[in-house]
């Protein structure tokens, strides 16, 4: 276990203490910086206006209409509830899609609290190459499309929902190769990168569960993102020009408890704070960095501490740039909190030391949690259900708002 000096230039971090332990050379992103200060003015000049019919545009970016506060709700920069509230005021058909948008967020949450790590199986499906194929010659640079997509994937750690598609629709669908592989390099790069929206967006392009997997071809790239196509160098002779060949149909297990949850307390996490033994630091996760996360508030005069909990890190290799954003977040609360930063093992730590945590929906903080001097509630957009889980639809039916 070692301390990080945040009086050093991030880059300089990056390339020195985590060296090992990512997947690229050191770099920030040039399009989001992290912090809660950054988060703050994303969310007081977010603007929705147009959303509705602008949200899956991509190039060229001025005419998108995505919010880009992703990276922020991904680490409760920004809470759900926070970002619903601030729409309140938008007109109806612009307030009412982006609402739905953060409800699949919210739905992704709870269907990994539901089924956790088994997220990765739980779901059939078929393979259609019987090797595995590099990335390179899947997200192949001679096509202009998914050249520019993934240049900006791994250039600035973050795409529209529209290339998200685009990119796991030509590798899973068209190329029939495995999905968990393929978002697993989303995960290594993406700010917003989180299990929970990265695994189910993934199931859903690939059609696992609804037997309806979603085709990338030529139509899409005409109509999101005029003028591409034209500076293809394949544009004559497209390997996209047509919808790939329908798949076969894909069966949920019934085993994973998608109809019903039998045990939704466990699922949701404590609903209040739960007291075990006096704290005497509080312990931020990636999942609760804001300064609105609810143990941070509860105790507003003890130390802080933030772990890269270096065994997980050595293993996913993540991009320099998601490493970097979180730096960045560190270092705006070390201005406003007595704040220490380790690198080492956390889940030690959390065992070994009276830590006050917020618990999340995520099954990598459970040894955190169980150990924790004091637990503090998830703070969800709408509490989990019993019942199916199996489509947002169905989900969506029995979810309110709190």
């Amino acid at each position: 276990m070692r301390e990080i000096d945040l009086n050093r230039d991030v880059l300089d971090i990056v390339s020195t203490d985590f060296a090992a332990l990512t997947c690229d050379d050191a770099k920030t992103s040039p399009d989001f910086r992290g912090g809660q200060t950054a988060a703050d003015v994303a969310l007081a000049n977010l603007d929705i206006r147009g959303y509705s019919k602008r949200r899956s545009e991509v190039f060229p970016a001025s005419r998108r209409g995505a919010s880009r506060l992703s990276p922020y709700i991904r680490h409760n920069l920004l809470t759900l509830r926070q970002v619903w509230d601030a729409v309140a005021d938008a007109p109806y058909e612009d307030r009412e899609k982006f609402r739905d948008e953060l409800m699949w967020q919210e739905y992704g949450r709870h269907v990994y609290a539901r089924i956790g790590t088994r997220l990765f199986s739980n779901l059939r499906f078929h393979i259609g190459s019987a090797d595995p194929l590099p990335l390179e010659s899947v997200w192949s640079r001679d096509l202009a499309c998914v050249s520019a997509v993934s240049s900006e994937l791994t250039d600035t750690g973050w795409l529209v929902n529209q290339t998200r598609m685009w990119l796991a629709s030509h590798w899973s669908v068209r190329h029939g190769q495995r999905w968990q592989r393929g978002q697993e390099f989303f995960y290594q790069h993406l700010l917003d990168g989180s299990r929970a929206a990265n695994i189910l967006g993934w199931q859903w392009t690939a059609g696992t569960g609804t037997g309806k997997p979603y085709g990338f071809a030529r139509w899409q790239v005409e109509k999101r993102a005029p003028g591409l196509c034209a500076n293809c160098s394949l544009s004559n002779a497209c390997p996209i020009e047509n919808f790939p060949e329908p798949q076969e149909p894909f069966a949920a297990d019934e085993e994973f408890n998608l109809a019903r949850d039998p045990d939704v307390e466990l699922t949701r996490g404590p609903r209040r704070t739960v007291h075990r033994r006096m704290p005497q630091e509080v312990l931020l996760t990636i999942d609760s960095l804001g300064d609105s996360d609810a143990a941070l508030q509860a105790h507003p005069d003890l130390p802080v501490v933030f772990i890269f909990h270096e065994p997980k890190l050595h293993k996913l290799q993540l991009s320099s740039k998601r490493i970097a954003f979180y730096l960045e977040t560190l270092k705006d609360l070390s201005a406003r909190r007595n704040l220490k930063v380790l690198l080492g093992d956390r889940d030690v730590y959390a065992h070994e030391n009276a830590v006050a945590v917020t618990w999340a929906p995520v099954p990598s903080v459970m040894p955190i949690t169980s150990a924790a001097a004091e637990l503090h509630p998830w703070p969800w957009l709408a509490d989990p259900h019993g019942g199916s889980i199996k489509s947002f639809s169905a989900w969506r039916n029995k979810a309110r708002v709190t």
